[in-house]
């Protein structure tokens, strides 16, 4: 663990700290120096449910000495054998380096902190009142384009089917 202090002349603060008469300021942080580990087990289940794969399939991709009880037992185990992660990686078709470093809390932190309403600048996309609008295209005749494309391809369908009922037809008559 390692504590930080800072000592600043109160005259900077002044007016933010107005009340104060210490001449200093004390900034204190703590950090802590355990390394956060990431709970490879708890990965492996992670990207299992994710791609649908239940215990009892994974068991039977790893091997006859297998079982779902097995696996259960593995999704516990914070670190994993180098050479069964890599297998189960392969397995589920993921690197093993994401097993190895996926992080939850990380994960959730980006998606918190990524949506389109956390930066400043996102906005300016949607508005148009930054340079990170660039659209040189109506939304509107993208549409209407569509439409168009969709309804030649349904005539050109029916035509189609027109031309096969006649074929049935006059195979229907020969006969």
């Amino acid at each position: 663990m390692s504590i930080t202090c800072i000592l600043a002349d109160k005259r900077y603060f002044s007016e933010i700290f107005y009340p104060l008469t210490f001449p200093y300021i004390c900034c204190i942080s703590i950090t802590s120096a355990m390394e956060k580990t990431i709970h490879q087990g708890r990965n492996v289940k992670r990207f299992r449910e994710m791609l649908g794969i239940k215990q009892e399939a994974l068991a039977l991709e790893l091997g006859d000495d297998w079982s779902q009880r097995k696996i259960s037992l593995l999704e516990q185990k914070e670190v994993i054998e180098p050479e069964l992660l890599e297998q189960i990686a392969k397995i589920l078709k993921v690197p093993a380096e994401a097993i190895k470093n996926f992080d939850e809390e990380m994960a959730i932190f980006n998606i918190q902190h990524n949506y389109e309403g956390s930066n400043a600048h996102a906005s300016n996309v949607i508005t148009g009142t930054g340079n990170y609008h660039n659209c040189t295209f109506s939304p509107l005749d993208k549409y209407v384009e569509a439409v168009e494309r969709n309804e030649k391809l349904y005539a050109a369908l029916l035509k189609e089917k027109d031309e096969k009922i006649a074929l049935l037809e006059k195979i229907l008559n020969k006969k």
